[in-house]
């Protein structure tokens, strides 16, 4: 199995990207600012760390004992583990952080104490996501067996009430990534060819993968059972209400930017290629939420804008908002549509509406 291959339409309007690119780094010339983190990120880093290691530190130390302020605890390590992910592990692997590859790879390292494995998601959402957005077939953000969520994928009954079940599977997200499909994604990783390109062999890969998992589950579970003055039982209902509550919130971020009504869908034809100049491409595949929500934007790792975060990936969130002034001035002058839901909660629907029209037979 090959890495996938899509030809993006380099003919179609290719001076939008690059006058859009020319815009972007005059702003930051012209206001003498680095494209990466400043003190406001570094608080933030800081803030979300604590988030989600203070609540344990108070377990283990015997400050919380009970049961309910133990799941207290666990929800906002759940909050903060997402937290980590939005706002300090996603620019760090895009080495959007730093500019110093190695402040970016341990910040990206991050990822392996709330479960996960950055070489993996480097694949997945740097490699397949951000390249083929909402290309079927391609982009693995849209594929998935239980949720049929493009137009071009095969619809099964189970898919008639996917709407209803959606919350449910998307609370499973972070646990899925920790026990099965890291697994799943590096034996597939590798007959791609894509690890290479992490600098990885499978064998090095897979014992780093293994390591990593089960430090972070002797640490996180396991020894809360052990030193926890409850029952057993309750400890890993704690650390499932954590995992299922950073699922929800990532999903319920990353989902109403691409998989909505407003949004566009893409099949390849049999040579591989896109209609779209790749930038063009990116417009049409994402959409923006709640722009004027300052304390979510602050949360989400400012992916509310995730049509800037598409079109300028190694540009630290912080930015966001400037940039999107940019670009939507941009796309007004050149006649392209820039996809903006006004609230959060609006984009939300946006995104069960069309989960329901995916699950009806005549679509």
């Amino acid at each position: 199995m090959a890495a996938p291959r899509v030809r993006f339409a380099t003919q179609d309007r290719p001076d939008f990207h690059r006058t859009l690119t020319l815009r972007v780094n005059e702003y930051f010339k012209t206001n003498k600012l680095s494209k990466h983190a400043n003190a406001n990120m570094v608080f933030k880093t800081v803030f979300m760390v604590l988030l989600y290691v203070v609540p344990f530190i108070l377990m283990m130390a015997g400050v919380v004992t009970t049961v309910w302020p133990s799941m207290a605890m666990w929800f906002l390590m759940g909050v903060g583990m997402s937290g980590i992910g939005l706002s300090i592990m996603h620019d760090a692997n895009h080495g959007a952080y730093s500019q110093n590859p190695t402040v970016n790879r341990w910040l990206g390292g991050i990822l392996n104490i709330i479960g996960g494995y950055p070489a993996n998601w480097r694949i997945q959402h740097n490699v397949l996501h951000h390249s083929f957005t909402n290309v079927e077939g391609h982009d693995e953000d849209i594929e998935t067996f239980i949720m049929r969520q493009a137009p071009g994928q095969e619809r099964k009954p189970i898919h008639k009430f996917q709407a209803f079940y959606a919350p449910f599977f998307y609370g499973l997200m972070t646990f899925y990534w920790l026990v099965g499909k890291d697994f799943d994604q590096l034996a597939r990783y590798d007959k791609m060819g894509l690890l290479a390109g992490q600098g990885l062999t499978y064998k090095r890969a897979l014992s780093q993968m293994v390591i990593y998992k089960l430090i972070y589950l002797l640490v996180i579970l396991v020894l809360p059972m052990v030193v926890l003055p409850i029952a057993w039982w309750q400890t890993l209902l704690g650390f499932l209400l954590m995992q299922y509550i950073s699922g929800l919130i990532l999903a319920l971020v990353f989902q109403p930017a691409h998989v909505i009504e407003e949004t566009d869908f893409y099949t390849p034809d049999a040579e591989g290629r896109v209609e779209n100049n790749w930038a063009i491409h990116q417009l049409r595949t994402t959409a923006n939420f709640a722009r004027r929500s300052r304390i979510l934007s602050w949360y989400v790792g400012g992916l509310n804008y995730q049509v800037e975060h598409h079109l300028f990936p190694r540009v630290c969130h912080i930015h966001y908002p400037a940039l999107a002034r940019i670009v939507r001035a941009s796309c007004e002058e050149a006649g392209i549509r820039y996809r903006s839901n006004r609230t959060f909660f609006g984009a939300v629907a946006s995104h069960y509406r069309w989960l329901a029209r995916m699950g009806r037979p005549t679509v």
